[in-house]
């Protein structure tokens, strides 16, 4: 300890300055503009803003909408395998669906309620209820498809009955005989074939494989009550 108070003492030696002695002396000019910003990019902001239907107008939500239906009606009438109906599901076809076939299944008598026919009401029920009851089974047998999803393809697959609907009452203004009868009975079980067909490909996946009987035959009486509806309809 002596001797390094000895050597610190000696007038030859320096003593050490502190590291951040002379940044106190340091001044900057008020001149000397700060460059740079910092900014957000807007490009991905502008199509989020874009892509956003709160701006749309009535009419082309309801053009949008139309299209979407469209679409979903040509992949019934088209059947095969695809997950567009899975994946945008809507209720607005299969609703327009039920309203037109309850209104053609309606008679033009008063006294419809005592000859037997259905009504709207009914013909609305059996519809909905026969989907609803469809999902449910679908799901206990472990299907991985959402409750909605299994309503939007059952009833956009009342399309080809629709279809056999409107034939048959435009066959009806004929004549009834048994040709008026002949061609409404096949026309009805080329729908009732087109709807087992196009509700399976897009139902059948999503079902176990060892309970897809199971899952189907359900769907088969769905669209044989409805057919049968179709066939027993009478004007009067």
């Amino acid at each position: 300890m002596a001797k390094a108070a000895e050597s610190s003492g000696d007038p030859g030696t320096t003593t050490p300055r502190p590291l951040f002695a002379g940044l106190s002396d340091i001044s900057i000019s008020q001149d000397i503009p700060v460059e740079g910003e910092i900014t957000i990019p807007m490009r991905s902001q502008i199509q989020e803003f874009d892509s956003s239907t709160l701006n749309e107008s009535v009419q082309n939500t309801i053009m949008r909408d139309l299209k979407a239906v469209g679409k979903k009606f040509m992949h019934v009438l088209y059947p095969r395998k695809s997950n567009t109906l899975l994946r945008d599901w809507d209720l607005w076809g299969p609703l327009i669906l039920c309203v037109t076939l309850a209104l053609m299944l309606q008679r033009s008598s008063v006294d419809s309620e005592k000859d037997g026919g259905p009504q709207f009401a009914e013909v609305f029920v059996i519809v909905w209820f026969g989907a609803v009851t469809i999902t449910l089974n679908s799901k206990l047998l472990g299907g991985n498809i959402s409750f909605f999803q299994s309503l939007c393809v059952l009833g956009y697959c009342i399309l080809p009955l629709t279809v056999a609907m409107l034939v048959c009452r435009l066959v009806l203004l004929a004549e009834p005989g048994p040709v008026n009868f002949m061609v409404r009975l096949f026309v009805v079980i080329v729908m009732f074939a087109w709807s087992i067909v196009a509700s399976t490909a897009f139902l059948a996946d999503s079902q176990p494989p060892n309970r897809k009987a199971l899952a189907i035959y359900p769907v088969f009486l769905f669209y044989f009550v409805i057919s049968w509806m179709i066939l027993t309809f009478t004007p009067q």
